[in-house]
């Protein structure tokens, strides 16, 4: 079992069952060129130290983050397919939708276009109804009473938030993002 070694996306989960590990000062740890255990634990805390801020480090690392790839074209059709695929393209047509509707600026336009996000994404029986809670579906039905810009932000924001933790951590191990991604660094070469 020592030859086991956490991967990064592992060490996550593992880190909040065990808040109370110490960790080693410099001057305990001894090393010991014939113990690879020591090795193994100062590899874990060096690995821990380099992502303990923030889980968002291991998308950086990628260079590419959910806010990212849907401000690109090309990464954000890829991703779209990407979710259509794996069928869960609803999630990225409700974030679009959203952005579209905060483009509105006419009250007629406004209520009509929340009625029609909210029969297609919101409803109950929608053809494509996203996951969020019963809590968030009534505040939205009662703002649709007198719409505004903001009325289906709470929403978005659960469906980004879904995306960034779910959905785009799987892509950006796709072979459909890594053959873009080596397309356009040979383009980039040329």
């Amino acid at each position: 079992m020592p030859k086991l070694l956490f991967s990064r996306i592992r060490f996550y989960e593992f880190k909040d069952l065990m808040p109370n590990i110490k960790r080693p000062r410099r001057t305990d740890i001894v090393l010991n060129p014939r113990r690879k255990t020591d090795i193994q634990c100062i590899s874990v805390h060096k690995r821990n130290d380099e992502m303990y801020p923030s889980n968002l480090r291991y998308y950086t690392q990628h260079h590419l983050t959910l806010e990212k790839l849907l401000k690109d074209k090309k990464y954000l059709a890829a991703f779209r397919s990407f979710l259509k695929s794996e069928f869960s393209e609803e999630n990225i047509e409700f974030w679009l939708a959203c952005e579209n509707f905060r483009l509105t600026t006419s009250p007629e336009e406004l209520r009509w276009r929340a009625e029609e996000i909210y029969k297609e994404f919101i409803q109950p029986t929608a053809c494509r109804e996203i996951n969020v809670d019963h809590h968030v579906r009534e505040k939205i039905k009662k703002a649709l009473e007198k719409p505004s810009l903001s009325c289906f932000d709470e929403a978005q924001k659960h469906v980004y938030l879904l995306m960034e933790r779910d959905s785009c951590p799987r892509f950006l191990h796709s072979d459909a993002y890594l053959s873009l991604k080596r397309k356009s660094r040979t383009l980039w070469y040329l």
